[in-house]
């Protein structure tokens, strides 16, 4: 089964694909198919992974499956949220992993000491069989880290070299692959949606 990936992160394609292999489904990032990206004006998760999913199996007129995740800090009230991937910009910064990681340190740094650096990744899933799916399949995967006071490890993606998992110690960007899906957020809400896809799609 074919299902399109309304994505370009070619890192969350990566980690997809790996986690939902055993399904023999093939995942293809929108980018390879069509150009451009669904509008995401909503202030939650789950409304704009819907929006996006929609929008790809529209231009495509296959089943889509979209993610929409963030960071969500205590300190913060929640925020950046959806608007993680370009939380750097409202700082001065150009748009980028390395720019965010740098945004987010320095702004907990003027928090009042000890600063919370608690918080949580989030990830939602969710899945269309066309673009008017009435029944989305949605999961939802959330994962407690702490903000670690400077980059630590050079695997990963994102916020991965400050996303401290505190039973362990260690930063996501220091996990090797197998250890970080299994662990993360975007971990638990594919393999949620594996068995969804496999109940419902793939039965």
């Amino acid at each position: 089964m074919k299902i399109v990936l309304a994505s370009n992160n070619r890192g969350k394609l990566a980690e997809l694909q790996s986690i939902l292999a055993p399904l023999g489904v093939q995942l293809i990032a929108q980018g390879d198919l069509f150009a451009g990206e669904a509008p995401e004006p909503h202030c939650t998760f789950v409304e704009n992974a819907l929006a996006k999913a929609r929008f790809a199996a529209e231009k495509t007129g296959l089943p889509a499956i979209a993610d929409d995740a963030g960071l969500c800090l205590d300190a913060f009230g929640g925020l950046p949220g959806v608007q993680t991937a370009y939380y750097c910009t409202q700082f001065g910064y150009e748009k980028s992993d390395a720019n965010n990681v740098q945004a987010v340190l320095e702004q907990l740094a003027q928090q009042p000491s000890p600063a919370n650096r608690q918080g949580a990744m989030v990830s939602t899933l969710v899945g269309v069989r066309h673009a008017q799916d009435p029944e989305p399949l949605i999961a939802v995967g959330r994962v407690a880290i702490e903000i670690a006071p400077q980059r630590q490890g050079e695997g990963g993606f994102g916020f991965d070299p400050v996303l401290l998992y505190p039973p362990l110690g260690v930063t996501f960007a220091q996990m090797p692959p197998e250890q970080k899906n299994q662990l993360s957020h975007r971990g638990r809400s594919s393999r949620l949606m594996m068995e969804l896809l496999r109940s419902s799609w793939l039965a």
